[in-house]
């Protein structure tokens, strides 16, 4: 009980201290390294614990304890600590987002804060049937903690797929809780990729890429690339079996037209023997 009194006063007594501070910005699936920024000496991982809040309407959630990941505290199997007491987040989600801070127990002087921010785009209707023409919006959101406020105009940015910036067709621009820009395209004229992107001044800090993806680039493909198989190797047999006939025909009426020839060669010698029979019972009669 004592240790988690004195962790507590100093959580509470560390509230106005300013400390370092980063900005990460990462992609869903990414694996994340929060670093501590420590300016102290010879501390260790012990004496490190981390923080998080998700915005400043949140609970403050201890994550790691001495060094150590709480278990109990939500995405936990996806945590570790580092050597260097970094924090390390497996299989990043949006879910992850928010303001990480590291505190050194028994130090009040200091305290290292990371932003950790993602950027996501969602198409509305989510279930639109990309085999007929009609729009789809895309919506693209700057997931940050709400320390920020609001983005600033023209800091989320629509590209197409050679970076020309899509000016004229933003059909919205709104600040919410997070940065909003929303893009109206069609299923069939606009086959292509877009990206979002969010600046800081001149710097890019993250951008994510959107491709629509139709019912005959998925698993319809693969049903239809069955079919045709099937349907060649139909054709190929029906082919194949249209010449075996014809091959037979053609010999069935070969053999028969020998088979007549043959029957008419017989016929003619047996015709002439009658013809030479007739002549010797003629001379004969005409003998008599």
């Amino acid at each position: 009980m004592s240790s988690l009194v004195i962790i507590f006063i100093c959580i509470l007594h560390a509230e106005g201290i300013s400390g370092r501070r980063d900005f990460l910005y990462k992609r869903s699936g990414d694996e994340v390294v929060l670093p501590c920024n420590s300016d102290a000496s010879g501390f260790t991982c012990e004496t490190v614990i981390w923080l998080y809040k998700r915005d400043v309407l949140s609970n403050t959630q201890i994550k790691v304890l001495r060094g150590k990941v709480v278990t109990h505290s939500a995405a936990a199997d996806r945590l570790s600590v580092n050597t260097d007491c970094s924090l390390v987040i497996n299989n990043f989600t949006d879910e992850d987002v928010g303001l990480y801070t590291c505190r050194l127990l028994l130090y009040n002087n200091f305290e290292g804060f990371v932003y950790l921010s993602t950027l996501t785009i969602s198409p509305s209707p989510p279930d639109a049937d990309m085999k007929k023409d009609g729009e789809v919006t895309l919506t693209c959101s700057l997931m940050r903690h709400r320390d920020f406020g609001p983005c600033k105009q023209n800091s989320v940015r629509w590209v197409d797929e050679k970076g020309t910036q899509l000016l004229g067709k933003i059909v919205g621009y709104r600040e919410q809780k997070n940065c909003v820009s929303n893009l109206t395209v069609n299923h069939q004229s606009d086959n292509r990729r877009f990206t979002c992107q969010f600046w800081e001044g001149n710097t890019l800090k993250i951008d994510a890429h959107y491709t629509p993806v139709f019912p005959d680039d998925s698993a319809g493909s693969t049903d239809r690339s069955s079919l045709r198989y099937i349907m060649l190797t139909l054709r190929i047999t029906t082919l194949l079996l249209m010449i075996g006939i014809t091959v037979v025909l053609i010999r069935s009426r070969g053999g028969k037209k020998h088979l007549k020839d043959t029957d008419l060669h017989n016929v003619g010698d047996d015709e002439s023997v009658n013809y030479e029979n007739d002549g010797d019972r003629s001379a004969a009669t005409s003998q008599l």
